[in-house]
């Protein structure tokens, strides 16, 4: 499957989550919610996935944890905030680039309408 449908998946589950709980809960109330969706519209996902950080082309460790991978494809950052800030894409774009991913989605559930908290980042690597 493509990435564009992937994504495309990706963003009606979550908006399916909104529609159903609308915002100002938690990130992780959303996730779980989100992971039951993404499971419903056949998509395979991992969540809360490390991020492993080299340094020199030694691994230094795990930095981070992404909230989920889908189909090994799409990174998924997930945020319940007021207002998504430039700090958040910079994150996400920093996951894409540490897993060597090229599309991610940042969507915040605390907007009244779901799509004016959804961003789509792209790793130009």
């Amino acid at each position: 499957m493509d990435v564009d449908r992937i994504t495309a998946r990706i963003i009606s589950a979550a908006i399916e989550v909104h529609r159903h709980l609308g915002p100002g809960l938690l990130e992780s109330v959303y996730q779980v919610c989100l992971l039951k969706e993404l499971e419903v519209a056949g998509l395979s996902y991992e969540s809360e996935v490390p991020v492993h950080v080299a340094y020199k082309g030694e691994m230094v460790g795990e930095g981070y944890r992404i909230d989920v991978m889908v189909e090994n494809e799409v990174v998924v950052e997930l945020k319940a905030v007021e207002m998504l800030q430039d700090k958040h894409k910079a994150q996400l774009l920093t996951y894409l680039k540490l897993m060597g991913k090229r599309v991610g989605l940042l969507i915040n559930f605390n907007e009244a309408v779901l799509k004016n908290g959804i961003r789509r980042v792209v790793n130009n690597y």
